[in-house]
């Protein structure tokens, strides 16, 4: 079987197929994903503030909103006046 250049993923993903956690993985980072982004779209918020609105832990949050970091989807914003916490925002 020949395989293309640059397509190994493609490749694995229907040779061996993608197991069932893992899609539901996706699937629950994407909605929290959403919900992250649906909730920084209006204002910048900081991670307690995004813990609060969004009823998650700050671990939780801080995990995926790194990851919205990581890929640049979210940024870092200003900090605040007592030099504690840092707000987020959407990258425009």
């Amino acid at each position: 079987m020949e395989v293309e250049v640059g397509k190994t993923a493609k490749y694995l993903r229907e040779k061996q197929g993608v197991p069932e956690h893992i899609k539901e993985e996706l699937k629950e980072f994407n909605r929290i994903k959403r919900e992250i982004t649906n909730a920084l779209q209006n204002e910048e918020l900081t991670i307690a503030q995004l813990s609060e609105k969004l009823q998650m832990s700050t671990y939780d949050v801080t995990y995926y909103l790194m990851s919205l970091v990581k890929y640049g989807i979210v940024a870092t914003g200003e900090i605040d006046d007592m030099d504690e916490y840092y707000s987020y925002k959407l990258v425009k």
